[in-house]
């Protein structure tokens, strides 16, 4: 009678039956993975090129790969070969935007049926519901620029410097006019 606690246990990765004699079918010489296990190997490896392929592709991880396949230091060496310049550090705080800005006032205008431009939305939190427009005001002038279009309103915005006071003719929806004061902001 044979006791199964005196058998030696294969080691994890031994790919051995148990029996001593060192493996079964497939494995190959001690220290070189099993047949089985090296097309796995090979499987997972092929898989992860065709993942980086397809991102790189798709423009996604563009950076990222291209860090990982030359290095940081690498990268900013071929950055300055073609005469990118160099990057401020992130933390560093920009006085002047890299791109242009554009002034809003945070309204969404329409053409009227008469003279005005007919707001028929205002976004909340914006210069626009700070000022107290509300949906169905007509805006009929924009600091000294009278307004007949949408248009008219959207070149006025565009041409006001943004943190300065404007004044704002309104109609409201009740027929009354009333006059108000806006603070064009920024969206970069």
């Amino acid at each position: 009678m044979e006791q199964t606690a005196l058998r030696p246990r294969p080691m994890p990765g031994d790919g051995g039956g148990g029996d001593g004699s060192g493996g079964g079918p497939g494995s190959g010489p001690p220290g070189r993975p099993s047949g089985r296990r090296r097309g796995q190997r090979l499987v997972t490896a092929l898989l992860g090129v065709l993942a980086g392929v397809v991102l790189v592709l798709s423009g996604a991880g563009l950076g990222a790969v291209g860090a990982t396949v030359v290095g940081a230091d690498g990268l900013a060496e071929l950055k300055r070969q073609a005469g990118v310049p160099p990057t401020a550090p992130a933390a560093a705080p920009r006085s002047v935007p890299s791109t242009p800005v554009a002034t809003r006032l945070g309204v969404e205008v329409a053409d009227d049926r008469r003279p005005g431009a007919l707001v028929v939305a205002v976004h909340v939190p914006g210069p626009g519901s700070s000022a107290g427009l509300v949906r169905g005001d007509v805006l009929l002038a924009f600091g000294t620029t009278r307004v007949d279009s949408a248009a008219d309103l959207a070149r006025a915005v565009a041409r006001a410097r943004p943190g300065d006071e404007v004044g704002l003719t309104v109609r409201r929806g009740s027929g009354g006019y009333q006059r108000l004061t806006a603070v064009p902001g920024i969206v970069t």
